[in-house]
Formats: structure tokens, sequence, C-alpha cells
């Protein structure tokens, strides 16, 4: 079962403050209360440019709903290629998310540092697609009760990571199902083929507050 930190000496504002902006706050820091905290109000970090932290809620928040999933024929295919194994590699695949090479690369070291150090106690998980002894692809997220937060995902080999969130559908596919909440932050192009959607934040952060309650799914616990 994962360790609960000690708590935030940060208060973040109510998501509303933000009114049309994806940014709620900035500043605090990264340590693992104020982290999990901000999972559990809507929120999550990601520094600017210039390095600074940035809470965010994004008015349009990207979700895929666990209950009913159905893949499309390409997803089932990307996922009938490959493995999936769950915390076997954390730290590859949060530096492989990490690769400065990619474009809109922002997982920094401090950001690095704090997944990880979550990870450690029990927050923060890898998924990963597995081609024999070959890590073909995979993604980290936060896992909260009910609240599964995908942060960054990559691929080494074609449908890598298109595997990984296949895999991490099934691994919530259980009896609480309807009301866990798949977090992706935001839908792109690649995720709205994964099966990813957008709802209103406000819906986001009532869902998030009951999700929260929920047992961790057992890959997790």
């Amino acid at each position: 079962m994962p360790v609960e930190p000690a708590g935030s000496v940060w208060e973040f504002p109510p998501v509303a403050v933000a009114g049309a902006s994806d940014v709620v706050a900035g500043g605090a820091d990264l340590a693992p209360g104020t982290v999990l905290a901000a999972y559990r109000a809507g929120l999550f970090p990601m520094p600017d440019h210039r390095g600074s932290v940035l809470w965010w809620s994004p008015v349009d928040r990207g979700v895929i709903e666990v209950a009913g999933y159905r893949p499309s024929r390409t997803v089932r295919r990307a996922r009938s290629k490959f493995e999936i194994r769950v915390n076997t590699a954390f730290d590859q695949v949060i530096r492989a998310c990490a690769d400065p090479r990619r474009p809109g690369s922002w997982i920094d070291r401090d950001i690095i540092a704090s997944y990880t150090e979550l990870h450690r106690l029990g927050w923060v998980h890898s998924v990963e697609a597995w081609d024999g002894d070959e890590l073909a692809g995979g993604l980290y997220g936060v896992a909260i009760g009910g609240l599964f937060a995908g942060e960054s995902m990559f691929h080494h080999k074609t449908d890598g990571s298109k595997a990984a969130v296949a895999g991490l559908v099934e691994l919530l596919d259980d009896e609480y199902a309807a009301d866990r909440v798949l977090d992706i932050q935001w839908v792109t192009d690649h995720l709205a083929t994964l099966g990813a959607v957008s709802i209103p934040r406000e819906a986001y952060v009532r869902r998030v507050a009951e999700a929260v309650k929920l047992p961790l799914p057992k890959a997790f616990s």
C-alpha cells in the first residue's frame, strides 16, 4: 500500500479562480505531500519554459472512460503485440519520457526526482509494453484510489505506447470501473485515436473528489 507523506505546507486555490485559463497557480514545491494534494484537487504540475512550476487544471480535461471502453481495431492489434508489465522498469520509463530530443519535452530533473520519490512511496507507477526482453514503450502516472493520472508516455517500437494505454485500461477495468477516472490531461489527435474525450473542468474535479475514495486497482496496491 502507498505510504502517505507529510502534508503540504501550501494551500491551492479552487480551480474556478483560473477562469478560462488552464493554469490555476504557480510556485509551491514538488514535495510528495504537495503533489498528491494537487492531484486530489484536480491539478497537476508542469514547468514552463523557464523551469518555474505551474499548476494546471485544463478547462477541457482529457479522460479515457474505463467502463465500456471499446478499443479500435488498430489499438487491439497494437495491444496483441506486447506483454504488459507494471513497475518493472520505472526508471527507464520516466527517463524515456523525459528524453530532451522529444518534441515538447517538459520533464526536467526536478520532476524526475519528485515522481521517483512518489514511486518509492507507492503512488506513482509505470505501465510497460514489452517485446520479449525489450522495452517497447510505456507510460507513468499517479494512482490515488480510483484516479489514475497519466503523465507521459513513449515508444521505442511502433505501437508500444498504444499497447501501454490499452493495457492500463485493462488494469483499471474492475467492479469500480464506472467511477474510476483515467486522466490524460489534454486530448491530442493521437490520444483521440485511443479513445480519449474531453469533459468540463468542473465535472472532472467533482469526479476526482469521489474517485480518490475508491480502492486502488489490484495492480497498483
